[in-house]
């Protein structure tokens, strides 16, 4: 998939675990998880504005696009 999830860079850099981060942004560590390892096929608005509040960071240090290597060129 294009778009790559960035949590972990931030999670080293804010010095939090992935279930302290799910319980303050309120969803379940195994969801986290989807998310982190790039399996989630979609992510709500609030759910992503309640990680950039947590992490107080933007939702371009949490997502970026990388060209799919499939296409060619």
């Amino acid at each position: 998939m294009p778009i790559a999830v960035d949590i972990d860079v931030m999670l080293a850099r804010r010095k939090m675990s992935v279930g302290e981060l799910a319980d303050r942004v309120g969803i379940t560590p195994a969801n986290l998880a989807v998310l982190k390892n790039g399996r989630a096929k979609a992510v709500r608005f609030a759910t992503l504005a309640a990680l950039c509040e947590v992490l107080k960071c933007q939702p371009g240090d949490l997502l970026r696009w990388e060209p799919d290597d499939a296409a060619g060129g």
